[in-house]
This record gives C-alpha cells, structure tokens and sequence, in this order.
C-alpha cells in the first residue's frame, strides 16, 4: 500500500512510519493483527538523524527478524569515552554484558529504517504514503482518522508514532510535560581524520557545552555539539570552526555530508493511553541526544505495545514503558547538565568523574544504562 489505494477499516491505524511505526508494524505483522501504517511523506527520509543501536534494542529487533540485516550496515564499538577536550575522564566499556550484542551499534537511521521496510515487505505488509492525518476522532466503538487528502479510516485504535508534534497525542488531549533547553544543537555527517579514531563513541566535555564524535560507516563521522545559537544551515567553514573550538588539532575535515540545526526538548507525556489512542517513540518521549537513545527506546516501545496489542493486555503498556521513559529522559538530562557544566562544577566534575572511573561496578552499571539492557 504505497500509492494512492487506503481501505476503509482496519484493527490498528499507526500513524507514523519512522523506526517506531515500522518496529510496530512489522510487530502486529508477525502477530496476525490486522493494520494501516500512515505516513504524510511520499517516500521515507534520507538523513541519518539517530546514529546509535542499543544492544537492547538490537535484542528486540532479533525478535522482529531484521538484527542481522542491520549488524551487517553498521559498525560495531564496544568503547564510550569521555573527555575533557584531549584528556581522558573516563572510558566505559560494553563489552562483558550480559547480552550476545555487548556492543554499540553505529548505522545511519536511513539504514534503520530501510532493514525494518524491507522485512515489512517480506512479511507483505508496507506503508500507506503519502497520508497526512488531520483529524482523530475516537468513541466507544473505534477510531476515526481523517486524512488532509480527505480519505477516512475507521480503526479499533490508533497509535501515534508521528513525532514530537504529534497529532494523536494533540487529540487524546495528553499533556507533553517538561521543557526545552535554551541551547541549540547541531547535528553534522562529515569525513574527515580524527585523531581518536574510528573505535570509540567520545563525549567530549568543555565550557562551550556538550560535544559528541561518533564514527560511521564508510569512513564518515556523527558530530552533535551544543551551541547557545546555531546556525540553521551549518556550513563546512562552521563545522571546521566548531572541530577545531572543541577538539583543537584533533581533526581533519575533508568533507561535509549533511548537517542540521535543531532543538531539543525534555519530556514525557502525562500518559501513554487515551482510550483507544496509543502514544509511542518521540510523540510520547523526547529527550537530549547525550547517550544516543531515543529511537533505541521508541523501537522499545514498538515492540511492547504491538505485544500488548497482540495479547489483549492493553493495560499493561504504560506500566511497562513510561517508567522507562522517565528514566532515560532524567539519565540523559543529568549527562547533558554535567557536560555543560561552567565555574566551580566545572572542576569538581573534573576531579570527580576519573576517581569514581576506577570503580568498575560504576562503569558496568553507566554502561548498562546506555545499552537500556535494565529496561527488559
């Protein structure tokens, strides 16, 4: 179902095809359940957006059948250090884990999200473009969604997986509690020499704010940095600048791939079910890029909710994921906080963080927070 043709009724509309509404789709596919996936874009983004696979998330994506498509694209790093500009804090280290993916995976979202489309094919199911939904309407028999186009499609409930914006969480009347921060990011895919090299994930901390190199594959790297007001198309010569401010002499940039401003926020929605509507990934949870988990948790929340779907166990969806939620939008809060710290905070995080370093029960537990392997 990729062009013009939408039924009329379904079992389950999912609004959204990103990672999420296709980790959902492919979900309720396995499971038997009849669905819609919507999507207003006539053919899937071509950005990279979210770099990391989690290894819980890689766990989860064995049980939709497309982990190993996805291992093969990617690059597998098992170090995490942080930095205070060229000198070593800390070094955080997946491998040991108890989980047969004691790694990070690297792989652009475009890749992501073309292994979890193709397995949606295979399983011959695929999405419904380009559907823009401007109306939900629920009662107590079903849903009713309304496309811009004007098409209608009447479900027994509706999910919505279509971002931070989203329009099933604006009609469920679910408040998105937190706050933005007053800080842009920006988000760049270059080529370049960089002097760590290719077999770490650096969280690079400084008084400019929170600075992030990860490689990917075919000799590009991931660079998100925080800036008080960045430029809403960054440039080679900005992103040149900004390498050198953040990482003097460490870096040789060849060229620029694509490179992005954005805002980020953190929150949570007040709740992950009204009635029949259904929040998951960024329409329920949005949070700081720190430890690279937002779409590793919205592919989560796919998962459980198709589960949830599938089993009749509707009640126990936001049981399960918005603790979850809670927990990274707080984890990656606290990490984006120490990275930016300024002044005497600035000094103690410093001294603090190589002694407590040495502790290895703090190392494996920081690095089973970031592979979300607690959150089973």
């Amino acid at each position: 179902m990729t062009s013009t043709s939408l039924p009329s009724t379904t079992q389950v509309a999912v609004v959204g095809a990103g990672p999420t509404g296709l980790a959902l789709a492919i979900t309720l596919a396995q499971a038997g359940v009849d669905f819609v996936l919507l999507d207003k874009l006539a053919e899937g983004a071509n950005t990279s957006r979210a770099a990391v696979v989690h290894a819980r998330t890689l766990e989860v994506l064995e049980e939709l059948g497309v982990a190993e498509q996805l291992i093969a694209t990617g690059l597998k790093l098992t170090r995490f250090t942080v930095r205070d500009g060229v000198r070593r804090l800390l070094d955080i280290s997946f491998a040991g884990l108890p989980t047969k993916h004691a790694y990070t995976l690297l792989t652009p979202q475009f890749e992501t999200e073309a292994v979890l489309l193709a397995r949606l094919r295979a399983l011959g199911r695929d999405a419904s473009r380009p559907y823009e939904v401007a109306g939900v309407e629920q009662d107590e028999r079903g849903v009713t969604l309304t496309m811009r186009s004007g098409e209608t499609l009447r479900a027994a409930y509706a999910v919505g997986a279509d971002g931070m914006h989203s329009a099933v969480r604006e009609a469920a009347g679910i408040d998105f509690t937190g706050a933005a921060y007053g800080q842009s990011f920006v988000l760049a895919d270059v080529v370049m020499d960089w002097a760590p090299g290719p077999e770490e994930v650096s969280l690079t901390f400084g008084t400019a704010g929170l600075f992030v190199v990860a490689p990917l594959p075919g000799g590009r790297y991931r660079v998100v940095a925080t800036l008080d007001e960045a430029p809403l198309e960054p440039s080679l010569d900005f992103v040149e600048q900004l390498l050198e401010e953040r990482a003097p002499g460490q870096a040789s940039v060849k060229d620029l791939v694509w490179a992005s401003r954005f805002r980020i926020h953190h929150r949570v929605a007040d709740h992950y079910r009204a009635g029949r509507l259904f929040l998951a990934g960024d329409a329920a949870h949005v949070h700081s890029p720190a430890g690279g988990q937002g779409m590793n948790t919205g592919i989560q929340d796919a998962y459980a909710l198709g589960r949830a779907l599938a089993e009749g166990r509707l009640e126990t969806y936001e049981a399960r994921r918005r603790p979850v939620a809670l927990r990274v939008v707080a984890f990656t809060d606290r990490m984006t906080r120490i990275a930016t710290a300024r002044g005497p905070l600035l000094a103690l995080r410093n001294i603090l963080l190589p002694l407590v370093g040495r502790i290895p029960a703090f190392r494996r537990n920081l690095a089973t927070e970031l592979a979300e392997l607690d959150y089973r």
